[in-house]
């Protein structure tokens, strides 16, 4: 992924859905979230065990099939285990095909699952933070 792809995806704002989105404002999940909706990103978050729940002014959905189909994504953003990823693209895929990144969050690594993201023409970032990138390329 080059910096001009990086700043494409993260300079405009975005729809994005966030698998493993913490209610504790002292979890990265939430920081994160927190920090790209003050960027004007509006942000989905996804916890099965939250779901129902408003946080950050957004129902939180159990996973990406639940959210509305009026709510048109353009990324997921991933704060998951690596072990979790698989299923997570085969939901992006399979029930939201609009989504044209998939952005794994750092340590946050699974290379056949992102080979698969590719294979179906998405994008996708693997082992970096929005937040941290941002402030890397000064946007």
């Amino acid at each position: 992924m080059t910096d001009a792809e990086l700043r494409e995806i993260l300079a405009t704002p975005r729809t994005i859905a966030l698998p493993g989105f913490s209610a504790s404002p002292d979890r990265p999940s939430h920081e994160v979230a927190a920090f790209l909706q003050a960027r004007g990103h509006r942000v989905i978050p996804v916890n099965p065990g939250l779901a129902g729940q408003v946080m950050l002014g957004e129902t939180v959905y159990p996973d990406l099939a639940a959210i509305p189909r009026d709510i048109v994504l353009d990324m997921v953003d991933v704060f998951r285990a690596p072990a979790a990823v698989p299923g997570i693209v085969e939901q992006m895929l399979t029930h939201r095909p609009e989504a044209r990144v998939l952005w794994l969050q750092l340590g946050v690594i699974h290379p056949e699952a992102a080979a698969r993201a590719r294979a179906a023409g998405k994008l996708v970032v693997m082992d970096r933070c929005p937040k941290l990138e941002i402030a890397r390329l000064g946007l």
